[in-house]
């Protein structure tokens, strides 16, 4: 897929966009015109220090310019656009650069599905999050975990990395005497199941660089959101005691 441009982006509310009213003059000059703008523009007009934008461009995150001179370079909208992306992933979607390299490299796969594009984005957050499974998770939590969402019907890698996520979490639990068993997380798993089909009908009207950025927002949210329901309810068990 290829990368986005900056208008692509404006089209997803989450992603950060000036107001009409306060577009300066040399942004729409350079938007009108051929599109192309030196490196100290598109530092300017991405909000990203000039020699963030150099490594990027050195370690193949951010594509490199049309050459116009020995060591000059004129960038265009597609570059702002990854430069936004790249921002979007590294704080709100509180990334790492290896991690946003993997799922760069999803949005530009050429042909990739959008199963495809779901697998390689959810690997980056979730071996972000955990790293790789510990060897000391217990081969029946996994097993456990497998079962529980084979009987959801859920179409899964063998090797999903969510998978093992779920085995440390139960066992994990166990630890600490839990006495339920795996089951308890079906109301979870009915719950994002929600989620997601409400993502799924999203996507179809959003370009891939778009559907990326949107997928790793409505993560922070949903974590954020879950954070703010327990305060909301806990405080009726406060108020009652």
């Amino acid at each position: 897929m290829a990368t986005v441009g900056g208008t692509a982006l404006n089209r997803v509310s989450l992603i950060d966009r000036s107001d009409a009213a306060s577009i300066s003059v040399t942004r729409v000059d350079v938007l009108a015109g051929a599109g192309r703008m030196r490196i100290s523009d598109l530092s300017r007009q991405s909000e990203v220090p000039v020699a963030t934008v150099k490594f990027y461009l050195r370690e193949g995150l951010l594509p490199p310019g049309m050459s116009t001179a020995r060591n000059q370079a004129k960038y265009d909208d597609s570059h702002l656009g990854r430069l936004r992306l790249i921002r979007i992933l590294t704080t709100v979607g509180r990334l790492s650069l290896s991690s946003v390299r993997e799922v760069l490299a999803a949005v530009d796969a050429k042909g990739l599905s959008l199963q495809g594009q779901c697998v390689a984005i959810n690997r980056a957050l979730m071996l972000e999050q955990a790293g790789a499974v510990p060897p000391d998770v217990p081969v029946a939590e996994v097993e456990r975990v497998r079962g529980l969402l084979h009987g959801l019907g859920w179409v899964i890698a063998a090797d999903a990395p969510g998978v093992g996520m779920l085995a440390q979490v139960l066992e994990a639990l166990q630890r600490l005497g839990w006495t339920a068993d795996v089951q308890a997380f079906v109301p979870y798993a009915q719950v994002v199941e929600q989620v997601v089909e409400h993502e799924r009908q999203l996507v179809p009207d959003f370009p891939a660089a778009s559907a990326v950025a949107c997928s790793v927002l409505f993560e922070v949210a949903l974590v954020a959101l879950r954070g703010l329901a327990q305060e909301h309810m806990f405080a009726d068990l406060d108020t009652s005691a």
